[in-house]
């Protein structure tokens, strides 16, 4: 057998919801949660965007070596990353496209990469000036290469 009980109006009142006191209580403590826990978050995406441009200088390196095996040589400087995505002139072995997207050769921060073929023209260097764009800098705006 069920039984149900019939509310009262003074059990009714009762049920009015949260005081404005309530709500004003909850919304101090997530204020200071995410006033504390906010700074920390930013702190980690700063760093994730730089290892991700660690990763992703390696990564061009490696397509790097693969256009080099493909034609037999790295992209001039003049040619750049931008060979990665479409044939130079005179590259019959072009193999590529070497990476699907303009944007892979951007880093996090939408700067180009920087690319450098040394004098001997057997190794190359990739490289993102970081968050600010320019040489040197510490955590976010810390250089990054591919030769660390």
């Amino acid at each position: 057998m069920l039984h149900f009980k019939m509310k009262t109006k003074a059990q009714l009142n009762d049920d009015r919801g949260f005081t404005l006191l309530e709500l004003l209580v909850v919304l101090v403590i997530l204020s200071l949660i995410i006033g504390l826990a906010g700074p920390a978050i930013l702190r980690q995406f700063g760093t994730a965007k730089t290892r991700t441009a660690g990763i992703e200088v390696n990564r061009l390196v490696t397509n790097l070596e693969f256009f080099r095996v493909d034609i037999g040589r790295f992209p001039t400087e003049q040619e750049g990353l931008a060979a990665l995505l479409t044939a130079p002139d005179s590259t019959p072995n072009w193999g590529g496209p070497y990476v699907p997207k303009a944007s892979q050769i951007l880093d996090p921060w939408g700067n180009p990469y920087i690319y450098v073929i040394n004098a001997d023209g057997e190794t190359v260097e990739v490289r993102s000036l970081g968050a600010d764009g320019a040489e040197a800098g510490i955590g976010e705006n810390a250089d990054v290469s591919s030769l660390d």
